[in-house]
């Protein structure tokens, strides 16, 4: 793997590669990647992971036609290879009204932000493998624990470099750690599983291997013995570590692409007031440690804080060069590359911002409901907005938590959500997106 000045130099190179042969217009993305993991189960090794990959993506325009290509290989031959044959391939593609750069006036300029995404320290095989056991040694120390699906902890670290022929070049370089254990409760047909796994930038910021495995335990021993839901329609509570699949599919539906082409449920709601003006979503790329923070986007553009949603209102939509183009405005600096092609459109680390009640005072009232700690399916149509899931969590009785329960469907519509949508005071800041607690009104389940 390159460093990301060598990094930043080659991909710089292979641009130059690209004008010499015939190129209008070019820019490369190298992309590398390093990971290390190790797996215990019942206290003994079970595997070692070793993986290693390099790549670097031409995009090659002539007029408006474009091609990509990526290669593995970084040698000069096969780097003056792939500059030929990608504007070759552009000559004999159709033309794209919207196919482009980005617009030059936008770039990054001037040095990049630290954002302290690199964590020097760097874990060997014994270090990982001691807090695997560790973890899946405390799990396993939880009463009701009966048997363990394993623990384990990785470590990696990637770089990641763009230029462009009208003048930006930038890399840098991120690291990763992460702890998980995932074990069993009760016996026989009663059997329960659950898990805890945390990733972080830095290992620092990762909770102790004991934190890790008694939360998998406890997690496990309080979904024993479930019990089934009546059917209706009743409020629904989303613990943390799910709410922020709601915020996911809001994010594809503000995706520029897909309102370009008619394929979003937000399409036409631009100006409605889509959540309690109390509500705040918030993207920040430049959050230090992010798991998703980048100084600058995949088309090599600033990239900034911003409001997704103000007021309970949007703000604009996710856009890209293209889908800028398309819609007759300015891109927003989420531009992503995840290889060869055209890059494509992501948000960075988002988050609910937190209410003002307890996640106890916002359940108070529920006379009758459910709070869900995991989904199940994928049952979100993004083009209507019909939302319908698989679901376990435990019943709402009184206000308060009453047990266990499972095999249940929860659904609505993603518009009905989010105006029904209020948030806890109780953010958890550990995810790419973070959410607090999160109470819907009225959701239909279907249990018995």
């Amino acid at each position: 793997m390159l460093d990301p000045s060598a990094a930043r130099e080659r991909a710089a190179a292979l641009v130059e590669r690209a004008r010499r042969a015939g190129a209008d217009a070019a820019d490369v993305a190298y992309i590398a990647d390093s990971s290390e993991g190790i797996q215990v189960r019942l206290g003994k090794l079970e595997d070692v992971e070793r993986s290693e990959s390099e790549y670097i993506a031409l995009r090659a325009f002539v007029g408006r036609s474009s091609a990509s290509i990526g290669s593995s290989d970084l040698g000069d031959a096969a780097l003056d290879e792939l500059a030929v044959r990608v504007v070759a391939m552009a000559r004999l593609a159709p033309e794209d009204t919207y196919a482009g750069l980005a617009p030059a006036e936008r770039l990054a300029t001037g040095p990049l932000p630290d954002l302290a995404l690199v964590d020097a320290a760097e874990p060997g095989p014994a270090d990982l493998r001691a807090l695997a056991e560790a973890a899946e040694a405390a799990a396993r120390e939880v009463p009701g624990v009966t048997n363990s699906e394993g623990a384990g902890a990785s470590a990696g670290r990637s770089v990641f470099a763009l230029a462009t022929s009208h003048g930006f070049a930038g890399a840098y370089e991120s690291t990763s750690r992460s702890l998980s254990a995932s074990v069993i409760a009760g016996e026989g047909g009663g059997m329960q599983r659950d898990y805890a796994w945390r990733s972080a930038r830095h290992a620092a910021d990762l909770p102790s291997p004991d934190a890790i495995g008694r939360q998998a335990g406890d997690r496990a021993v309080q979904r024993l013995g479930p019990g089934r839901l009546a059917s209706g329609s009743m409020p629904v509570v989303f613990a943390p570590r799910v709410g922020g699949s709601l915020v996911g599919h809001l994010l594809g539906a503000m995706s520029g692409a897909a309102i370009a082409r008619g394929a979003s449920f937000l399409l036409g709601r631009e100006d409605e007031q889509l959540f309690d003006s109390a509500v705040t979503i918030l993207d920040d790329p430049l959050r230090p440690r992010g798991l998703r923070s980048r100084p600058f986007d995949g088309e090599g553009l600033a990239t900034a804080p911003r409001a997704l949603v103000e007021g309970g209102r949007l703000t604009g939509w996710l856009l890209n060069a293209a889908a800028a183009r398309q819609l007759g405005l300015d891109p927003t600096g989420h531009a992503a590359r995840g290889g060869g092609g055209a890059p494509g459109i992501s948000a960075s680390n988002t988050h609910i911002a937190a209410g003002q009640v307890s996640p106890e005072a916002l359940m108070a009232d529920i006379a009758d409901g459910v709070y869900v700690t995991e989904l199940i399916g994928q049952g979100v149509n993004g083009v209507t907005g019909d939302y319908s899931r698989g679901a376990s969590g435990f019943r709402i009785v009184g206000g308060a938590l009453a047990g266990p329960v499972a095999e249940f469907t929860i659904a609505g519509n993603l518009i009905e959500m989010f105006r029904a949508l209020t948030p806890a005071d109780d953010l958890e800041w550990h995810r790419t997106i973070n959410v607090p607690t999160l109470r819907v009104d009225g959701m239909m389940v279907a249990g018995d």
